[in-house]
């Protein structure tokens, strides 16, 4: 079999990691609306234009960190290792999700000042 072109796995990264942005998005927003929720009535003091760009930059940042991973996808497909890799990626969409959403978890906090 002939090894893919860089063309084909950018091709492949995009249609499978861009189906998966919509639930790695979904989850975090569901952390910080339950933090939110958790400290209601004084969260309500958070909904300022500033918390808003707050969360705006921090949404950002989310979605620019989760474009690192085509970086690895794209390499990993482009060796021989391309069979095991399509298979078993989906753990690093799970690690990834996890850890971005522990860090969701603790900016919630602050931003809702919890402890």
């Amino acid at each position: 079999m002939d090894a893919p072109s860089f063309r084909e796995s950018a091709t492949n990264a995009i249609g499978y990691w861009e189906r998966r942005r919509l639930v790695y998005n979904a989850v975090l927003a569901a952390i910080v609306l339950a933090y939110f929720a958790i400290s209601y009535p004084a969260s309500k003091s958070v909904l300022t234009i500033n918390h808003a760009l707050v969360f705006f930059m921090m949404a950002v940042l989310a979605n620019v960190a989760y474009c690192a991973v085509y970086l690895i996808d794209i390499f990993a497909q482009l060796t021989a290792y391309r069979e095991p890799w399509r298979k078993y990626r989906w753990v690093v969409f799970l690690i990834g999700m996890l850890f971005a959403g522990i860090i969701t978890r603790f900016f919630s906090m602050g931003l809702f000042q919890l402890d």
